[in-house]
């Protein structure tokens, strides 16, 4: 089995929630395609990162089934166990930067693939909801605090890989931003958190705690 390290992203205040990560650090270990698709179908987390450059920041994003041009837990999680000031993902390159507890990376709206934005009345509403059926990306939100930007959000893929629900998901966090217009502080899943900032020239800071699984 290839060598790789377990993070969870975007975790709560205490450190707990977060979702969880795959990260191969010597992605030369498996260079073909198809092979990173069979190990991250095998691993059968939301995303599995293969480190290509680790001193420039260059990464490959895989979901159980599919290759990313760019992903937000994935570049948050890979960004702080790295310690770079950058990442270089398909989609283009990003800025990173620690600041205390949180990483923090910097990325665009339109690299973030089509998700479906339903807003609710109530976070009561967004708890309460069932899977839906598969075939359409939903991110489920509603306000928690309006005037504080705090959100309660859950996050359905609709793919047909195994995984129901995303407990923490940065493009979509990210879309939601850009859509807003605004800074929010989003709680999603079971307990996770995602900051997020929007910044000039159509740029937006997304951050979250990452904790070292193994």
């Amino acid at each position: 089995m290839t060598d790789y390290d377990v993070l969870r992203v975007f975790c709560g205040p205490r450190g707990g929630y977060g979702n969880e990560l795959g990260v191969v650090r010597d992605g030369s270990v498996l260079p073909e395609r198809a092979d990173r698709q069979q190990l991250a179908a095998k691993l059968g987390f939301s995303e599995t990162v293969f480190v290509d450059d680790p001193e420039r920041g260059v990464i490959d994003i895989y979901t159980p089934t599919l290759r990313l041009p760019f992903a937000g837990h994935p570049c948050v999680g890979t960004a702080w166990l790295l310690d770079v000031p950058e990442l270089v993902v398909p989609a283009g390159v990003m800025g990173a930067r620690q600041d205390g507890e949180f990483c923090w990376i910097e990325a665009r709206a339109e690299w973030a693939p089509p998700r479906t934005l339903r807003q609710y009345a109530t976070a009561a509403e967004v708890d309460d909801l069932p899977v839906p059926p598969k075939g359409e990306w939903i991110y489920a939100w509603a306000w928690l605090d309006e005037p504080a930007g705090r959100i309660r959000a859950r996050a359905f893929p609709g793919r047909d890989d195994g995984i129901e629900e995303d407990e923490a998901t940065g493009a979509a966090a990210l879309l939601l931003t850009d859509h807003l217009g605004r800074a929010l502080n989003i709680t999603q899943g079971t307990g996770s958190q995602i900051l997020t900032a929007p910044q000039p020239h159509g740029w937006t800071e997304i951050g979250g705690r990452v904790h070292l699984e193994r």
